[in-house]
């Protein structure tokens, strides 16, 4: 019995679900006859790339598409396996000759940014002079990994991730097709859950229609599934929110010893953020999406016992992230705040965080200036989505004038520095200057300290700094 994935799998270009992008323009192409020698397919996993890459293959040619068929004129190649120069050489002889049952000898190559540097030159001489009877139709997760010599020499279609409505209409339709008892609510979640890959709904809706033969609810693949309820994601927003660490961890502990993972809890966070958006929670979304293994429990512990209480501001002329406080001197000082903060110290309890500020209290921090980074995210992803997705794995820090960036690997500081990469983050940045730091360097670590020094007591052991800024 075939999965799910499999049998509905489109066998041509009008088939295919969620990319109009795509699919309208290859349409087209084919109708004119405009074919070209080179295409490159960007996209995430799952969103439908080698599916299209191998219709357009055989409609090329004008062979009907089978699943199970194996033309000596397609040639599939995994880039990730067959990586190497002699592989690309071996290409390069066998391209020469002519197709044996088609117009056109079509080489699909899967994972292409996976080549060496040696094999990209090696096919970059065939791409410069191709035979009239080849086309290359290459698929990459990572375009930036991909030689811009390359992609200048390819017609480049972006696929997107396919929106839940698309997505949920769709299991409904082979459902029925397959009759398959479940609810519209069950559907949707199945639909969330599948990260805009119809191939992951589809292998979700087949594990899920195992469950029962009568009809499935939502509760039923919420269990399966292992995922919190929404009531729970709520409360631990809540208690993000009020900066209640003790009651956080009591809800983290209990739902990671029902089953439910913390990669899966901090997916679910993001999700119900994204849904209901507010200013006091998009500093969290850059906490989430650090939370993976090892550690991963811990690791949300600490994104979710970070304080929402303002912190200090930069110094602009200074390379330090924060400006450091200046005690006061004298009881009657006049650099006395009249609207006195809590103090930074881990020791502060909320009990005095409106009392009055004594000559001996702690110095107050200056005021935080705001910065939208979810807002930033968006416009540089509008411009290129290559940069906003290295831009996603750094911290940043805003003083009022300067972006500071703070890569994590040496590979995205290389990326970011890019002259032409760097030019994108000033234009999303509206006018502010964006510095990008090296990985040696970390915003606020004495804020970070505290924080640890706060999550340590409530886990009952000591939790490590790596000395880079980041736990763990």
């Amino acid at each position: 019995m075939k999965s799910l994935y499999r049998k509905y799998r489109p066998l041509n270009l009008a088939e295919v679900v969620g990319q109009p992008q795509v699919t309208e323009p290859l349409i087209g192409a084919l109708k004119t006859g405009k074919i070209s020698h080179a295409y490159l397919f960007v996209g995430p996993r799952g969103c439908g790339k080698t599916s299209v890459a191998r219709i357009l293959a055989h409609e090329i040619n004008g062979f009907k598409y089978r699943l199970e068929d194996d033309y000596v004129d397609i040639i599939e190649i995994d880039g990730a396996s067959n990586r190497g120069i002699d592989n690309i050489r071996d290409l390069r002889e066998k391209v020469l000759i002519a197709p044996s049952m088609g117009k056109y000898k079509v080489y699909i190559i899967d994972e292409v940014h996976m080549l060496t540097k040696e094999a990209f030159n090696a096919l970059l001489k065939t791409l410069e002079e191709p035979p009239e009877h080849a086309v290359f139709i290459m698929a990459t997760t990572d375009a930036y990994k991909v030689p811009v010599t390359i992609t200048s020499r390819a017609q480049t279609y972006t696929f997107k991730l396919a929106e839940v409505d698309v997505i949920s209409n769709f299991l409904k339709s082979v459902a029925d097709k397959e009759k398959i008892a479940i609810d519209d609510e069950a559907l949707l979640l199945i639909a969330k859950r599948s990260g805009g890959s119809f191939r992951d709904s589809l292998s979700l809706l087949d594990q899920i229609s195992t469950i029962t033969e009568d009809k499935i609810t939502k509760e039923m693949v919420i269990k399966a599934m292992g995922l919190p309820q929404d009531e729970e994601i709520k409360a631990l927003i809540a208690s993000y929110l009020r900066d209640e660490l003790t009651k956080t961890a009591d809800l983290l502990h209990s739902l990671l010893s029902s089953g439910v993972k913390a990669e899966t809890l901090a997916e679910e966070l993001v999700q119900m953020i994204c849904e209901q958006p507010q200013p006091e929670l998009l500093p969290l979304l850059t906490k989430l999406t650090e939370v993976r293994a090892p550690f991963a429990g811990a690791k949300l512990l600490l994104a979710l016992a970070h304080s929402n209480r303002p912190q200090p501001e930069a110094t602009p002329s200074s390379p330090a992230v924060y400006k450091k406080p200046q005690p006061n001197t004298t009881p009657n000082s006049t650099a006395v705040s009249k609207n006195p903060q809590p103090s930074t110290t881990a020791t502060t309890s909320r009990s005095n965080v409106n009392s009055p500020q004594s000559p001996t209290a702690s110095p107050t921090p200056s005021k935080t200036v705001d910065f939208n980074w979810g807002q930033y995210l968006d416009s540089v992803k509008s411009l290129n989505e290559a940069v906003y997705l290295q831009l996603k794995k750094t911290l940043h820090q805003f003083d009022g004038k300067t972006l500071h960036i703070y890569p994590q690997k040496r590979i995205v500081k290389t990326i970011l520095s890019k002259d032409n990469n760097q030019k994108i983050l000033e234009e999303a940045a509206d006018g502010h200057k964006v510095l990008v730091h090296g990985v040696d360097e970390s915003p606020n670590l004495e804020q970070k300290d505290e924080t640890l020094s706060r999550i340590s007591d409530i886990m009952g052991g000591e939790v490590q700094n790596d000395g880079g800024g980041n736990p763990f």
